[in-house]
């Protein structure tokens, strides 16, 4: 049966056990540390600014390229690479702005040593707790996200900080698959990767964990996955 009603990460160990539990990231495992943003957008305020607007447009920016891209990826199914997320901000900043001046790779490079100057939070306390449960009961975990900012390739470093490397057995992020939940190409990918672990593994036989009715819970729904909807604190 699919689990149509919010419940917190703890809730997942009284529910039936499955062979493999795909999660979400964000705001289901994670979420941004309070003074990353702040020091993000205090940043391009700073360093990428030339028409001198205020803190609080930097900030709104931010929040609208965020907005934009994630309501694109969801219907398109597609991923807007993070350089063009910072592109289109640094564009709203100033229209004007000569791209062709700009070092990408510095500006991301800056943009990572702020993430791991400020990791994401674990989402709740018992989070790990209630990860580690589940390896010893003999499942295999993955993580499944799409990302906008912060690429994969971040977010394992984070993995490393904050005690989450170890408790997954493969992670699929949009930026490197190039597609986003909840395009069904996500959920094929992940039930490949689950058949190195467990040959015969049916869609009925994982349980897919997020906080987004559309790209968690009717996209794997959609593909004859369990799915698990959690509830934001």
């Amino acid at each position: 049966m699919n689990i149509a009603i919010s419940k917190t990460l703890e809730d997942l160990l009284q529910e039936q056990h499955y062979d493999h539990y795909s999660f979400d990231l964000w705001l289901t495992l994670i979420r941004s540390h309070p003074q990353f943003k702040p020091e993000r957008a205090h940043f391009f305020y700073q360093y990428y600014n030339p028409s001198g607007k205020s803190l609080e447009a930097v900030t709104q920016a931010f929040r609208k390229v965020d907005d934009m891209c994630n309501a694109i990826n969801e219907k398109t199914g597609k991923n807007i690479e993070a350089e063009e997320m910072y592109l289109m901000v640094l564009y709203e900043l100033d229209p004007k702005t000569d791209f062709c001046q700009l070092d990408l790779v510095q500006l991301y490079d800056a943009v990572e040593a702020m993430v791991l100057q400020y990791p994401p939070q674990l989402y709740a306390t018992h989070t790990i707790d209630v990860l580690q449960q589940l390896k010893v009961s003999g499942a295999t975990l993955n993580v499944l996200s799409n990302t906008a900012f912060i690429k994969g390739c971040t977010l394992r470093k984070v993995f490393n900080k904050i005690g989450l490397n170890d408790l997954f057995d493969f992670h699929l992020f949009s930026d490197e698959t190039g597609v986003s939940k909840p395009n069904p190409e996500m959920f094929t990918l992940m039930h490949q990767q689950a058949r190195a672990y467990h040959p015969n593994i049916l869609p009925e036989d994982i349980l897919h964990i997020g906080d987004n009715p559309r790209a968690d819970i009717a996209g794997a729904s959609a593909q004859g996955f369990q799915t698990f909807l959690v509830h934001q604190l």
